[in-house]
């Protein structure tokens, strides 16, 4: 009885996260397309049978949440860990940033980042307004508005397609199961906020976390949402993922989220390789990011949009890239892959 009034509660709540994110994107399209009719670049229709398809996707992809929490993979109160109170104090802060985003976009300009901003730091294909969003992904406000700016953009099936990544992850260090769960060692590579950290620590409660992130206004962030956790406070460090400072061999587990579409395809498979070099053999490396046209053809309309509404100056390419090719250059064996509404999970082991 208390499983199904939790999963009921589990339901309902996503449900109400697709509706807010629905009627915020509806609004704030004709709001957009009534003050800015002919710069905005204009979005494909989506036809009632794709609507349909999305739906039952989105629908696959809860059941699966709430199977892999029943099965033990994660405590079913990671169903509901978010920072609710934050972000509705946050949210009048997305409407207010809107207007500045909407000039963006329909005067093409990609490169309005803070004039304060110390730019040999960081690689040329990353100083950008990704999303047109206010200084990229190189500031504080930036950073503050970021989860909730994804939850509505994925209609509040973001944190369900981020815990893909774990049942691989479990899996794949079951190649170290003789040795201590405290020693093994857990990269999330580009963590961004540290969503996806706070995740793997309620699946692996004991395991040393990093999180690596090139932005220092990000992993601040990061810290503040981590920090609120009960365990250990995982180790955080700034860097470029195609070059990470990190011994060859030094991690049993590597995990990247929503990166790979936001590089060029040289830095992507950069990336890759590095990856390869940090994992110790028998390691396991899982990425997440968005599906492709091998994959899910059908979606194609929608990862148009994507590429129309935002800007993502790779994502055309990476659509069509071939990451388990990528994968096996890189040296990695044991390729798998699987895709969860909009998001594609590959695992990979390093020999």
């Amino acid at each position: 009885m208390a499983d199904a009034v939790t999963k009921l509660a589990y339901q309902t709540l996503q449900q109400g996260k697709s509706l807010v994110g629905v009627a915020h994107k509806e609004v704030s399209t004709r709001l957009m397309e009534l003050l800015a009719p002919k710069g905005a670049p204009r979005t494909r229709p989506v036809q009632p049978q794709l609507l349909g398809e999305l739906q039952a996707c989105h629908q696959q992809l809860l059941d699966v949440d709430w199977q892999e929490a029943e099965q033990g993979l994660y405590p079913t109160s990671l169903l509901f860990d978010a920072p609710w109170l934050d972000w509705a104090a946050r949210y009048p802060l997305v409407w207010l940033d809107m207007p500045s985003t909407w000039t963006r976009r329909s005067q093409r300009n990609v490169q309005d980042l803070p004039r304060d901003l110390e730019t040999s730091a960081f690689p040329d294909y990353y100083l950008q307004n990704f999303h047109h969003q206010t200084d990229g992904y190189l500031s504080d406000h930036s950073a503050s508005l970021y989860d909730l700016q994804v939850e509505i953009l994925f209609n509040g099936t973001a944190e369900p397609m981020r815990r893909r990544v774990l049942k691989p992850l479990v899996q794949g260090l079951r190649a170290f199961s003789d040795r201590p769960a405290t020693s093994l060692r857990v990269l999330d590579v580009a963590t961004g906020t540290g969503r996806t950290l706070r995740q793997i620590r309620a699946a692996l409660p004991q395991a040393q976390l990093v999180g690596l992130d090139l932005s220092p206004a990000y992993l601040r962030q990061a810290n503040r949402w981590l920090s609120q956790l009960p365990s250990e406070l995982p180790q955080l460090v700034q860097g470029n993922a195609e070059a990470m400072p990190f011994a060859e061999g030094s991690m049993q587990a590597l995990t990247c989220v929503f990166l790979l579409h936001e590089l060029p395809a040289e830095a992507r498979q950069n990336v890759i390789n590095d990856c390869f070099r940090v994992l110790e053999p028998g390691g396991v490396l899982v990425l997440a990011d968005s599906v492709q046209l091998a994959d899910s053809p059908a979606f194609e309309p929608v990862m148009d949009n994507f590429r129309r509404a935002f800007h993502e100056p790779y994502y055309r390419d990476y659509i069509g890239d071939d990451i388990d090719a990528r994968l096996t250059a890189a040296g990695f064996s044991g390729i798998r892959a699987e895709s969860h509404l909009m998001t594609r999970v590959w695992s990979a082991t390093k020999p």
